[in-house]
């Protein structure tokens, strides 16, 4: 028979493997999105050289490209706090000894904050 304190840890474990796959399962997310933002932008400019007669184009510097790619990194950082993440509450639940920390999540939301701020002007430049 399992002891009370073996099962409460398995649970423990179990909800933290859940939150690491919810987290790469968002950095999935986030990856997909930097990559559609990228791959929109190269549409938009192969339809405007498409659809414009001039030879010669004056294309104005595209942020979108940049944009996806920071979208894209920021979903591939995702991945590898969550795994510090998951290995540490992992030792944490271990030594029963948890403490709370939030500073990954600070950091993701300061980063989108920042890619949400660059993504506006550029859809407000772009009217």
């Amino acid at each position: 028979m399992i002891e009370k304190n073996n099962t409460e840890k398995i649970n423990d474990h179990l909800a933290n493997e859940r939150t690491f796959l919810a987290w790469i399962t968002t950095s999935l997310g986030i990856m997909g999105f930097g990559f559609v933002v990228v791959k929109f932008s190269l549409f938009i400019q192969q339809i405007t050289l498409m659809l414009n007669s001039k030879t010669s184009m004056d294309i104005e510097p595209e942020y979108s490209g940049v944009v996806g790619v920071s979208i894209v990194i920021i979903g591939s950082i995702t991945v590898v706090l969550a795994y510090i993440k998951y290995r540490k509450v992992a030792k944490q639940i271990e030594s029963e000894n948890f403490t709370y920390g939030s500073y990954g999540i600070a950091l993701m939301s300061a980063c989108f904050l920042i890619i949400g701020l660059l993504l506006g002007w550029h859809l407000i430049d772009s009217l």
